[in-house]
């Protein structure tokens, strides 16, 4: 059962690893958006956001201090579901819908990744590395 649970945080964290590249690689695009959605100080938060994406991507995905990882990619979580998918200011219906759908999957998220810090603090004997 031990590499479902290392399968389980590979695959989680895959999602955060890729978000937090884009995040540099598509900087400039995701910068504009994040001032259209009155991010404040747009142009540090995106490259800031990506870097606490990918560390903690690779903090759960490879048990390096993992409570930290999942906890940081938790608290990135709900601050981004409230503030670049407040569903509950679009006028238009499919806007509204994907904002929307946008929203419950970061806060899903969020969920996820408290529970793994749960998991991590509390479980002894987890496979902590991915080989290991």
């Amino acid at each position: 059962m031990e590499i479902l649970f290392i399968v389980g945080r590979i695959l989680f964290a895959f999602l955060f690893l890729g978000s937090g590249i884009a995040h540099f690689t598509a900087r400039a695009a995701m910068t504009g958006y994040a001032e259209f959605k009155k991010v404040p100080a747009a142009k540090l938060a995106v490259p800031a956001t990506g870097a606490v994406l990918i560390l903690g991507a690779i903090s759960v995905a490879l048990g390096i201090y993992p409570v930290i990882g999942s906890l940081a990619l938790a608290a990135f979580l709900i601050p981004t579901a409230i503030l670049m998918h407040n569903f509950w200011t679009e006028s238009d219906a499919q806007a509204k819908m994907n904002s929307q759908i946008s929203f419950n999957k970061d806060i899903a998220l969020a969920g996820a990744a408290l529970v793994l810090a749960y998991v991590f603090a509390t479980v002894k004997d987890l496979p902590f590395i991915v080989l290991g």
